[in-house]
């Protein structure tokens, strides 16, 4: 049976073919234009894994398939250079594979299962608003209260009555982006330009997607956990999962093994943060700057879905889930404290997830939905803005959900 086969890139025949014509391929440099993703698509299957987990529950494996003619028509349409794609259904993989390349310029570099990823906007549900559920569940944060209530110089324009809970479904009144330069002489100085801004509405009155509003969010887990951003998550959040390969500002080791965005003055960004704002305040804030591998955010969604809990480690109790995952009605659709439920940013969702699904995407190509009701997640991982910044895959991300969704034993006919 397929379910119970691993293609593994250390010992399989394939894989070793899959080598040569690499190798041969690489030096006659016939590697130009439309070739690159195809071959990409060739040469992932050495880390194709046609279902992770030999124990994983039945599912359409056939159906699940079609997700390789997706990825190869945006492949064919330049709207990536390659990606990485999970599905888990019941806690088990039931589907993982590599596409494409990591890199095309300057060199083609083949991409992997374990490819690190810049999740950009990703950020902001799993590392951000999983950081003040936490220290809600603690008593140490009201998501009610005010952020004025834990940053006293967070005033000014109305922004005093801001709640916490309307930073998180981006209904603060806060303007999406403020300039770059307000972010040029480091993250002291940042915060103060935020604190000094005037509101583009009254808070609850718009639903306005602000990367403000969850730097904002950020300095809130810093102020009240005594610790910066990316060392709360590591410590409270990415250790005990044990995604040992999450985080901000990735060692040199998983740089290695991360996927290019663009060019940042002469040199490529490659484990450096994409996002311009985070990498002015050195790579750490509430709104980008995470990076991770599909691998890890599975455990990550494994654990949404089994109430908080994953390998004996009670993260957050089955309240905390509920709280995080219930639908909260904002101007123009639904949200949920952190997460996208339905919204304008939402198409990256498909048609077939329960009400019940949380998800976001990211500006580099990157998307991820959980569905409690269904036991389903979906991860996609690209690297879109490789390398001029022209791709496109929220729709892409749509039809894959959709394929996972039918592919579930109680949609097979």
């Amino acid at each position: 049976m397929i379910n119970s086969i691993k293609f593994k890139y250390s010992n399989s025949i394939l894989s070793k073919a899959c080598d040569t014509m690499k190798t041969e391929l690489f030096a006659r440099g016939n590697l130009k234009g439309r070739l690159l993703p195809l071959l990409g698509i060739f040469l992932s299957i050495s880390s194709f894994h046609a279902a992770a987990d030999e124990t994983a529950p039945a599912i359409n494996q056939e159906r699940l398939n079609r997700i390789d003619r997706i990825v190869d028509e945006g492949l064919q349409r330049d709207q990536f250079p390659g990606c990485v794609v999970l599905i888990q259904f019941k806690g088990k993989t039931v589907f993982e594979k590599a596409y494409g390349n990591l890199q095309i310029e300057p060199e083609v570099i083949p991409m992997q299962v374990d490819t690190v990823f810049d999740l950009a906007s990703l950020t902001k549900p799993i590392a951000t608003a999983s950081s003040i559920h936490l220290l809600a569940q603690r008593g140490d944060i009201d998501v009610h209260e005010t952020a004025h209530h834990y940053l006293p110089d967070f005033q000014g324009s109305g922004k005093e009555t801001i709640t916490i809970e309307q930073l998180l479904t981006h209904t603060s009144g806060l303007i999406p982006d403020n300039a770059l330069s307000d972010y040029q002489s480091g993250r002291d100085e940042a915060y103060e330009k935020i604190n000094q801004l005037s509101l583009s509405a009254q808070p609850g009155e718009k639903f306005m997607y602000s990367d403000v509003g969850f730097i904002v969010l950020g300095r809130i887990v810093e102020k009240v956990s005594g610790q910066r951003l990316d060392e709360f998550c590591q410590a409270e959040i990415f250790g005990p999962l044990k995604m040992s390969e999450t985080g901000y500002l990735p060692a040199p080791a998983l740089r290695e093994r991360a996927a290019t965005t663009q060019k940042r003055g002469d040199h490529w960004m490659r484990g450096e943060v994409h996002d311009p704002r985070a990498y002015e305040m050195d790579g750490v804030a509430g709104h980008a700057g995470l990076f991770s591998t599909a691998q890890d955010l599975s455990r990550f969604a494994a654990m949404i879905l089994n109430d908080g809990e994953l390998e004996d480690v009670q993260l957050f109790t089955p309240a905390s889930i509920q709280h995080m995952t219930n639908s909260v009605d904002v101007p123009r659709g639904v949200r949920s404290l952190g997460w996208d439920k339905q919204s304008p940013y939402s198409s990256n969702k498909g048609d077939l997830l329960s009400d019940s699904a949380i998800g976001h995407g990211g500006f580099t190509g990157t998307g991820i939905w959980i569905d409690p009701d269904l036991e389903l997640a979906v991860i996609f991982l690209s690297n879109r803005v490789h390398p001029d910044g022209s791709g496109s895959v929220n729709n892409l991300i749509g039809r894959i959900s959709t394929v996972a969704a039918a592919a579930l034993p109680d949609k097979v006919d």
